[in-house]
Order: structure tokens, then C-alpha cells, then sequence
């Protein structure tokens, strides 16, 4: 989609509305300042970001440009998502803020230009856009060493809720056991993260009902020939073990068989090779031809390793693994790849509790698949900041506060986009990056975070019947 006026822009909704109301010579006149001032500058700090031809700044010739452009739209979503999922309206304010210091007035006050807009952003570009920031990422931290410098990458998944329409019903039901009416619907989400940058490389959908571990083997695309997957419990098992390798990749997770030590080929202590047989039961997620395809057997490799922490009992891991070479892939290099993933699960929590995402608020499925795109990405912009961070002031990237990323560029941001000149700009880039580099994450290694609310919710009884037939009842106080 071209951002310049033709017959076909004149057709969309926002188009006719912004014709009328704005002069074609202001517009001319002003778009070079609309498009600096663009909500705090954030198309224009991460625009190198993404490859997309649309979505980069028109040509130096083209001057004429729809209000709500592809490009702008796709940025103005990213902010919404930076600003904690904020409503659509306060989207137009921030643009009808901006322009009013170009004494321009006459912005439609309605969110329906902005939200029709968002409808047109195809969803595959965004996807192209997830990838194009995990690999600005990326380019930004120092590669790894361990593990022969092999890539990273690791699956967490989550649940989401949305919005209780009959569309997001339909392709996300809610669980069976809620009466209708009274719960929301659900996703099921999978995530795969660059274990070196903490970037969010790919996701994947389905309903509540969906096996984890079928939407595990959507990843396959994603899987390049040598990465080595890490995963929780969820896959220590004989199906992903032996898929992960029909990838011609290599598995390291929580083993969720039993091991017996007194079998197998030792390698050393608390480390050696065990062959796990092909079940006779087949699993209900794959097909008959799927697992006809497995072998009958395969050779894997168990580590047991000892986490202590200070005012709790020590716990012992069993990790299995298709790394089987000791001297290639030592057990100690494999356990601190293990223990880094638990760290890299706090990334989900980055994304449903910091930016919001826990609870989608669009109305249909597609535009529940891009809302999640745009939280993934904005996600990953604001690790590119972190990694820039780290990287010119010599700092741990684990030690960079996601929550203090975000909120200096806010803040920075807004700073940056009323500075006059290029090197005050820069001025002002770097002192946000200097102290991002100060305020550091204090070191807790060992910290016990556990899965528990302190503040008490209010006793209000649960909404059991649809909210149309539901009555209230009689308070004792009342």
C-alpha cells in the first residue's frame, strides 16, 4: 500500500473526512512536521528496524501523504501498545495534541479513521516486522560462547483472554466447564525467544482445547538446521526428543520420565546415556502417519544437577538432552543454558504485566492476531534500547530494567521530539542510554519469587449466570 494520495485512497474512510477539513496546501506545508512530531519520535528511532518499504519515511520527493497512512498507523499502534494498551482514543488526542501546536484544528475528534486503519495493516507484514526487530536485536548483543557458539532459542507459552464477542468465541472458546456468558474466551499461546537477546522471534496461536505440544510443532519453520531448543518439563519427553532431532536440531529440557542411574552408558557424574523406546500408545495431538515416522528407539542424554538456595531445601534437576558428546557440550555449559531459560521466562511476564497484554481488548480474531503482534513487537523495540544500553556502556543485558527501558523512552521521548537540531537529539539519545546503564537491576540470583497475591481482592461474589439475568444480592450491610 503506497502512502501517497491515488484513486484508490480516495475511496477509504479516513481519506474524504481529512479532504474536507484540511486544505490540500496545509497539508503539504505541515506534513514534515507531523511526521517529526510523530508520538515522541518512535517511528523515526526504530524505523531502520523493520526492512518494509511502506513502512519507512516517503522519499524525499513525495510530500503528500493520507493522515493515516500505513506506515503512521503501523506506528501509532506500536506506540498504543508501549503505552500499556491505551484506548484508540487517546491515540487521536496525542495526534490531535501534536498537530494543534501547528495551529492545525481541524482533526476529526473520532476514533473510527484510526481503528478502520488498523484493520488495513496486513497481518503478514507484521509478522515480517516481529522478525525484523528480533533481528535488530540481535545485531546488538555479543554472540555467545558456550555450547560451540550454537544458536539459542527457547519456548514458553501462556495464556491470553479477549474480549467476550461471538466472533473471538467461535475461534477461541472459553473452557467447558464456565456457563456461558460468564467467562471469557481463551488463547493459547507459544512463544519462541532468542535465548541471547531475550527477543521474541516467532509466535503461535490456538484455543484452549489445542495441545501445547501440537502448536509446538508449528515452530518447525523457525527451526534452523544446529539451533538448540530449550524447553521446560512440557517436552522432556520421547516425542519431542526424537522430533526436535528429525529437525536436525538439538533438544535441552526437564526430563518428565523417570531415570533410573543404575542403567545406561556413564559419562560421568550425574551424566550419562540412556535409549528411550518409542511408547505404544500414540498421542492424541499426532496422526497415524506422524508417528509411524518416529524410530523405534533413540539415545538421549540425562544430567542430574543440584540448585541450592539459601533458606530452602536443595532441589535436584534431571535434564535431558540430544547434546550426547561430554567434551563438546560439558554438563555444566548445559545446565547454565537450562537455568538462563528460567530467567528469559520473566520476558512473558515483561509482556502481560508491564505492557498489558494479559487481556486483549479487540473484537474480532484478526484483529486480536495483530494486537498481539503489535505487543510483540513493541516488546522487542524496547529490548533494542536495553541491548543499545548495555552494549555502549559495557553492562549486563539481564541487569537492564525492562520497566525503566520503557519508561525513560516515554519520557526521553518526549524530550527528544521538542529538541531543536540533530545533535541535541543525539544529546539527549544517549543521556537516556547512559541512564538506563546506571539504574541498574540489583543482582539477586537466587531470588524466590513465588506465585502468590499479597493484596486481597475484593469479596464480591462470582458472576456464575449471564450478566443480563444475573440479580444481585443483598449485602448485610446494606
Amino acid at each position: 500500500m503506497s502512502d501517497n494520495f491515488d484513486d484508490n485512497d480516495q475511496k477509504t474512510p479516513s481519506s474524504p473526512q481529512w479532504l474536507k477539513r484540511l486544505a490540500p496546501h496545509q497539508l503539504i506545508t505541515h506534513i514534515p512536521a507531523l511526521r517529526q512530531c510523530t508520538l515522541t519520535q518512535l517511528e523515526d528511532r526504530f524505523a531502520d528496524c523493520v526492512s518494509e518499504p511502506s513502512l519507512q519515511h516517503p522519499a524525499p520527493g513525495v510530500r503528500r501523504e493520507r493522515p493515516y497512512s500505513l506506515r503512521r498507523t503501523f506506528w501509532c499502534f506500536i506506540w498504543q501498545m508501549l503505552n500499556f494498551n491505551t484506548s484508540c482514543r487517546e491515540v487521536v488526542r496525542q495526534l490531535q495534541a501534536m498537530l494543534s501546536l501547528h495551529n492545525i484544528f481541524n482533526l476529526d475528534e473520532g476514533n473510527s479513521a484510526y481503528i478502520q486503519a488498523r484493520q488495513r495493516i496486513p497481518a503478514a507484514m507484521m509478522r515480517k516486522a516481529l522478525q525484523d526487530s528480533a533481528r535488530a536485536v540481535g545485531l546488538l548483543v555479543a554472540p555467545t560462547t558456550f555450547l560451540q557458539g550454537r544458536a539459542l532459542k527457547a519456548i514458553d507459552g501462556s495464556t491470553l483472554t479477549m474480549p467476550d464477542t461471538p466472533e473471538n468465541q467461535a475461534q477461541y472458546p472459553q473452557p467447558t466447564t464456565q456457563k456461558p456468558g460468564c467467562g471469557f474466551p481463551i488463547m493459547r499461546l507459544s512463544v519462541l525467544f532468542c535465548l541471547r537477546s531475550g527477543a521474541v522471534l516467532q509466535s503461535v496461536e490456538g484455543n484452549y482445547c489445542q495441545n501445547e505440544m501440537r502448536l509446538f510443532r508449528s515452530f518447525q519453520a523457525h527451526i534452523a538446521t544446529n539451533d538448540i531448543v530449550v524447553y521446560d518439563r512440557a517436552a522432556g519427553n520421547y516425542v519431542v526428543a526424537a522430533t526436535v532431532k528429525e529437525w536436525s536440531a538439538d533438544l535441552i529440557s526437564r526430563s518428565a520420565r523417570k531415570i533410573d542411574f543404575r542403567k545406561g552408558k556413564p559419562l560421568g557424574k550425574d551424566d550419562r546415556l540412556v535409549t528411550w523406546g518409542k511408547t505404544k500408545k500414540k498421542p492424541a495431538y499426532l496422526s497415524q502417519e506422524e508417528w509411524d515416522q518416529f524410530p523405534e528407539e533413540i539415545v538421549v542424554r540425562v544430567i542430574r544437577i543440584t540448585v541450592s538456595q539459601k533458606g530452602f531445601r536443595t532441589r535436584k534437576l534431571m535434564l535431558v538432552t540430544t547434546l550426547l558428546d561430554p567434551k563438546l557440550y560439558p554438563a555444566q555449559e548445559i545446565a547454565q543454558t537450562y537455568l538462563r531459560r528460567w530467567r528469559l521466562e520473566m520476558c512473558l511476564d515483561d509482556l502481560k504485566t508491564t505492557l498489558g497484554m494479559e487481556s486483549l481488548k479487540c473484537q474480532s480474531p484478526q484483529m486480536v492476531e495483530k494486537e498481539l503482534l503489535a505487543f510483540l513487537i513493541a516488546h522487542n523495540l524496547t529490548r533494542c534500547i536495553m541491548a543499545q544500553a548495555a552494549r555502549e556502556h559495557g553492562q549486563q543485558l539481564d541487569r537492564i530494567s525492562f520497566k525503566g527501558a520503557l519508561d525513560a523512552f516515554r519520557h526521553f521521548g518526549a524530550a527528544i521530539s521538542s529538541a531543536r537540531g540533530a545533535k541535541a537529539r543525539a544529546r539527549i539519545w544517549q543521556e537516556l542510554l547512559r541512564t538506563l546503564a546506571d539504574d541498574l537491576v540489583p543482582e539477586r540470583p537466587n531470588r524466590y519469587e513465588p506465585r502468590a497475591v499479597k493484596k486481597r481482592p475484593k469479596p464480591y461474589p462470582l458472576l456464575n449466570q449471564p450478566r443480563r439475568k444475573y440479580r444481585d444480592f443483598r449485602h448485610k450491610n446494606s
